[in-house]
Protein backbone atom coordinates (compact mmCIF):
# COMPACT_ATOMS: atom_id res chain seq x y z
CA UNK A 1 0.00 0.00 0.00
CA UNK A 2 1.18 3.57 -0.48
CA UNK A 3 3.07 5.22 2.19
CA UNK A 4 2.13 2.40 4.50
CA UNK A 5 5.15 2.92 6.65
CA UNK A 6 4.00 6.34 7.52
CA UNK A 7 -0.11 5.23 8.26
CA UNK A 8 2.20 3.00 10.64
CA UNK A 9 3.89 5.66 12.39
CA UNK A 10 1.31 8.35 12.82
CA UNK A 11 -1.40 5.64 14.10
CA UNK A 12 1.24 4.69 16.61
CA UNK A 13 2.38 8.41 17.08
CA UNK A 14 -1.32 9.01 17.89
CA UNK A 15 -2.05 6.24 20.24
CA UNK A 16 0.89 7.28 22.24
CA UNK A 17 -0.37 10.91 22.25
CA UNK A 18 -4.24 9.57 23.11
CA UNK A 19 -3.30 8.11 25.71
CA UNK A 20 -1.67 11.28 27.12
CA UNK A 21 -5.14 13.69 27.70
CA UNK A 22 -6.78 12.69 30.27
CA UNK A 23 -3.62 14.16 32.35
CA UNK A 24 -4.50 17.48 30.34
CA UNK A 25 -8.07 17.75 31.19
CA UNK A 26 -8.07 16.16 34.72
CA UNK A 27 -6.11 15.90 37.79
CA UNK A 28 -7.32 12.55 39.67
CA UNK A 29 -11.54 12.58 39.15
CA UNK A 30 -11.70 16.29 38.69
CA UNK A 31 -12.15 18.21 35.87
CA UNK A 32 -9.31 20.80 35.50
CA UNK A 33 -11.89 23.39 33.86
CA UNK A 34 -14.95 23.85 36.01
CA UNK A 35 -17.07 26.78 34.28
CA UNK A 36 -17.30 29.75 32.07
CA UNK A 37 -16.68 33.11 33.50
CA UNK A 38 -18.38 36.13 31.51
CA UNK A 39 -17.49 39.65 31.28
CA UNK A 40 -19.17 40.07 34.74
CA UNK A 41 -17.28 37.96 36.33
CA UNK A 42 -20.23 35.81 36.67
CA UNK A 43 -18.98 31.53 37.40
CA UNK A 44 -21.41 29.53 35.33
CA UNK A 45 -20.75 25.94 36.04
CA UNK A 46 -20.35 23.42 33.23
CA UNK A 47 -23.47 21.44 32.38
CA UNK A 48 -23.39 18.18 31.59
CA UNK A 49 -24.69 18.36 27.74
CA UNK A 50 -22.86 16.43 25.19
CA UNK A 51 -22.17 18.96 23.26
CA UNK A 52 -21.01 21.77 25.63
CA UNK A 53 -18.96 18.94 27.35
CA UNK A 54 -17.61 18.34 23.48
CA UNK A 55 -16.29 21.82 22.83
CA UNK A 56 -14.35 22.44 25.56
CA UNK A 57 -12.92 19.36 25.56
CA UNK A 58 -11.81 20.46 22.36
CA UNK A 59 -10.49 23.72 22.91
CA UNK A 60 -8.84 22.55 25.92
CA UNK A 61 -6.79 20.03 24.39
CA UNK A 62 -6.09 22.10 20.48
CA UNK A 63 -2.75 23.39 22.06
CA UNK A 64 -1.78 20.11 22.58
CA UNK A 65 -2.69 18.46 19.33
CA UNK A 66 -0.59 21.62 17.68
CA UNK A 67 2.09 20.64 19.53
CA UNK A 68 1.72 16.99 18.66
CA UNK A 69 1.22 17.32 14.73
CA UNK A 70 4.42 19.54 15.30
CA UNK A 71 6.64 17.01 17.04
CA UNK A 72 6.10 14.42 14.40
CA UNK A 73 6.64 16.69 11.40
CA UNK A 74 2.93 17.24 10.61
CA UNK A 75 0.76 20.88 10.34
CA UNK A 76 -2.96 21.16 11.47
CA UNK A 77 -5.98 22.20 8.83
CA UNK A 78 -9.55 23.09 11.18
CA UNK A 79 -12.47 21.92 9.02
CA UNK A 80 -13.79 24.52 7.30
CA UNK A 81 -17.68 24.15 9.05
CA UNK A 82 -18.40 23.12 12.05
CA UNK A 83 -20.31 20.33 10.59
CA UNK A 84 -18.13 19.05 8.26
CA UNK A 85 -15.34 16.18 8.79
CA UNK A 86 -12.67 15.90 9.81
CA UNK A 87 -11.87 18.03 12.76
CA UNK A 88 -8.63 17.69 12.14
CA UNK A 89 -6.32 17.08 9.45
CA UNK A 90 -3.19 16.12 9.70
CA UNK A 91 -0.37 17.07 6.58
CA UNK A 92 2.71 15.98 6.39
CA UNK A 93 5.42 18.87 6.00
CA UNK A 94 7.49 16.83 4.27
CA UNK A 95 4.95 15.55 1.25
CA UNK A 96 1.95 17.41 1.90
CA UNK A 97 -0.09 14.66 -0.03
CA UNK A 98 0.15 12.33 3.00
CA UNK A 99 -2.68 13.52 5.19
CA UNK A 100 -4.91 11.94 7.85
CA UNK A 101 -8.08 12.90 8.97
CA UNK A 102 -8.99 12.90 13.13
CA UNK A 103 -12.06 13.52 14.11
CA UNK A 104 -12.56 14.21 17.91
CA UNK A 105 -15.47 11.89 20.01
CA UNK A 106 -16.97 12.71 23.90
CA UNK A 107 -18.86 9.34 24.90
CA UNK A 108 -20.03 8.61 28.37
CA UNK A 109 -18.37 6.06 30.97
CA UNK A 110 -20.03 3.00 31.87
CA UNK A 111 -19.57 2.69 35.48
CA UNK A 112 -21.00 -1.02 35.34
CA UNK A 113 -18.29 -2.07 33.18
CA UNK A 114 -14.85 0.22 34.01
CA UNK A 115 -12.68 0.30 30.97
CA UNK A 116 -15.47 0.68 28.26
CA UNK A 117 -17.19 3.32 27.51
CA UNK A 118 -20.84 3.93 26.28
CA UNK A 119 -20.28 4.08 22.29
CA UNK A 120 -20.73 6.29 19.70
CA UNK A 121 -22.87 7.44 16.73
CA UNK A 122 -21.98 7.40 13.56
CA UNK A 123 -24.36 10.19 12.58
CA UNK A 124 -28.46 10.48 11.79
CA UNK A 125 -28.63 9.18 8.35
CA UNK A 126 -26.17 5.97 8.68
CA UNK A 127 -23.78 4.63 5.88
CA UNK A 128 -26.86 3.69 3.67
CA UNK A 129 -27.76 7.66 3.09
CA UNK A 130 -24.05 9.08 3.22
CA UNK A 131 -23.84 11.38 0.18
CA UNK A 132 -19.97 12.43 -0.01
CA UNK A 133 -19.50 16.09 -1.13
CA UNK A 134 -15.99 17.20 -1.53
CA UNK A 135 -14.57 20.02 0.87
CA UNK A 136 -11.64 22.31 -0.44
CA UNK A 137 -9.33 19.67 1.63
CA UNK A 138 -10.26 16.27 -0.76
CA UNK A 139 -12.74 14.79 2.27
CA UNK A 140 -16.18 13.79 1.55
CA UNK A 141 -18.04 15.21 3.97
CA UNK A 142 -21.71 15.48 5.31
CA UNK A 143 -23.64 17.44 7.75
CA UNK A 144 -25.18 15.06 9.49
CA UNK A 145 -22.34 12.42 9.44
CA UNK A 146 -19.31 14.09 9.50
CA UNK A 147 -18.14 11.36 11.73
CA UNK A 148 -18.47 8.32 9.78
CA UNK A 149 -15.69 6.67 9.20
CA UNK A 150 -14.76 5.71 5.72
Amino acid sequence: MKNEAEKIAFGMNLKQFAATLTGFIAKGDEWTIRGFIDIFKNIYTISSDTKIVSKVLELHLFPHFLSFAENIGYDIELATFQNWYPDLTFICKKNRNIKFAVDLKTTYRDEDYPGFCNGFTLGSHGKEKYSVRKNSKGFGSSPCCRNLYR
